[in-house]
C-alpha cells in the first residue's frame, strides 16, 4: 500500500509543479487543459454566431417614434422566429424591414388583415369601434387618416408617439412578408 501512496504523491507535486511553472493568468484564462478549453470556446462562438445571426437581432432605436415605451438609443432584440407559426398580433411591436436589411422601423401592429382602420382627432377605430391603446400617453388631435381596408396580407402599423405631428412620423400598411419579427421586451 505504501508504494501506491508514494506514486499518487509523486504525480500530484508534478502536476503542482507545472501549474506553478505557469504564470496566474494563463492557469485561470486557459485552465488545466487548453484543448478542451478551445473546444468550449468555439462551441461558445459558433453558439453565439447562429443566435445573433440566426434567432435574435441586435437592434438600436433611432428616434422618439415609440418613445416612452421604446427609449432612443436604446438597444432591443428581435426574435426572428416569433411568426414562424402564428401571425402577428395587434399591439405586437414588431421590426419592420425598410431600406435594405440594415435599415429597419420599429412599430407597434395596431390593425390586421381585411380589417378597416381609420384615425379621427387622433383615435384609431378599427371596424368603427376606438381602439384601446394603454400604451399611448400622448396623442395629437390633429392626426386624420381616411378609412382604409387592409389587403390579405397587410398589416397597419404606427409607433407610440403620437404626440408629434403625423407627417413627422411614419407609420402605414405594411406586407407581411416585410416584418422581421417581434421584439423581446
Amino acid at each position: 500500500m505504501s508504494g501506491f501512496y508514494q506514486k499518487s504523491s509523486a504525480r500530484m507535486n508534478m502536476m503542482s509543479t507545472q501549474a506553478a511553472g505557469s504564470p496566474w493568468w494563463l492557469r485561470i484564462l486557459i485552465g488545466r487543459r487548453p484543448a478542451l478549453t478551445l473546444v468550449r470556446v468555439v462551441i461558445w462562438v459558433a453558439a453565439a454566431f447562429f443566435i445573433f445571426r440566426v434567432v435574435l437581432l441586435p437592434v438600436r432605436v433611432d428616434g422618439i417614434s415609440m418613445a416612452p415605451t421604446y427609449k432612443n438609443g436604446g438597444v432591443n432584440f428581435i426574435y426572428r422566429w416569433s411568426y414562424a407559426r402564428q401571425h402577428p398580433l395587434r399591439g405586437d411591436v414588431v421590426s419592420i424591414r425598410f431600406a435594405g436589411p440594415h435599415v429597419m422601423l420599429l412599430k407597434r401592429i395596431i390593425a390586421l388583415p381585411g380589417e378597416r382602420m381609420a384615425i379621427r382627432r387622433g383615435i384609431v377605430y378599427i371596424d368603427d369601434q376606438p381602439l384601446d391603446e394603454p400604451y399611448v400617453k400622448f396623442f395629437n388631435p390633429s392626426w386624420q387618416q381616411a378609412e382604409v381596408t387592409l389587403k390579405p396580407d397587410e398589416y397597419y402599423v404606427i409607433g407610440d408617439n403620437r404626440s408629434m405631428r403625423s407627417d413627422e412620423h411614419t407609420h402605414g400598411r405594411v406586407e407581411a412578408g416585410r416584418i422581421v419579427g417581434k421584439v423581446l421586451l
